[in-house]
């Protein structure tokens, strides 16, 4: 009968029941720690709700070499329960926000024992179906190089090495197109240079030529061909002839 008053109710009211819907968790995949140190496990979720009142945290923990987990963490209602009988008894510390989604915990003063697998579970009701994430944990004495590193290292050469080869091929082609304009410019310049004496030279036709023959080579309508005897003894003679015609010249008056 209450079945029946309910369907009722929601056909005639259009009273729809609020459905849930999944969740997703995330938390770290492996984390390194040194003995004695504190390290920080985050856990958040994503969710298409907004951020209950009664959203709830809890943290697991399983052991190296071992099947069964223990509670090591509970967060619910706005309250924060840790173990306090465990192997985590006051070295657990919440340093979440849960109303940013945030339901990490602090780990002080790791052990060697502390290796193992913490699992974080949340629920952000109504959306409360989802699967738990879980983050390993491993507490060395000395951190060991991770395989990240080691990669990001290799990266990076290689990066190094790509531009080194990019700089050096530009600046050849650099110096090379330098070196190309200097010489064309010098040999533009002797072409230049060389034009010019062959058009002074085109204007005195016969003076570097006939300068370099003898005077009886030269041809007699030449205006080059008297030499320099002949021209001395017409000199002589003209002054001659001159004193000669003053003599009589002055006896006549």
């Amino acid at each position: 009968m209450l079945t029946v008053l309910a369907l009722a109710s929601v056909v005639l009211l259009g009273i729809v029941p609020e459905q849930s819907q999944a969740i997703t968790i995330y938390t770290g995949w492996e984390r390194h720690a040194l003995v004695g140190s504190d390290i920080r496990l985050s856990c958040s979720f994503f969710s298409w709700r907004w951020t209950s009142d009664d959203v709830t945290f809890s943290w697991t923990y399983r052991p190296d070499g071992s099947r069964d987990s223990i509670s090591i963490f509970h967060y619910t209602g706005g309250e924060a329960y840790v173990d306090n009988k465990g192997p985590f008894r006051d070295r657990v510390e919440f340093v979440g926000n849960p109303g940013r989604r945030d339901g990490s915990i602090l780990i002080k003063n790791l052990d060697f024992n502390d290796n193992g697998t913490f699992t974080c579970d949340a629920k952000n009701p109504p959306d409360i179906v989802g699967r738990p994430s879980s983050v390993r944990l491993l507490v060395f004495e000395k951190l060991p190089i991770q395989a990240g590193v080691i990669t990001g290292a290799i990266i990076g050469v290689v990066l190094g090495l790509l531009v080194l080869i990019v700089v050096i091929y530009y600046l050849m082609r650099f110096l090379v197109a330098r070196r190309v304009f200097s010489l064309s410019v010098s040999k533009h310049g002797k072409k230049k240079k060389e034009g010019s004496q062959q058009r002074q030279a085109s204007f005195l036709p016969f003076s570097s030529s006939s300068s370099s023959l003898p005077p009886s080579l030269l041809p007699s309508s030449s205006p080059f061909s008297f030499s320099r005897q002949p021209t001395q003894q017409i000199n002589l003679l003209s002054s001659s002839d001159v004193k000669s015609k003053m003599t009589s010249f002055l006896k006549r008056y």
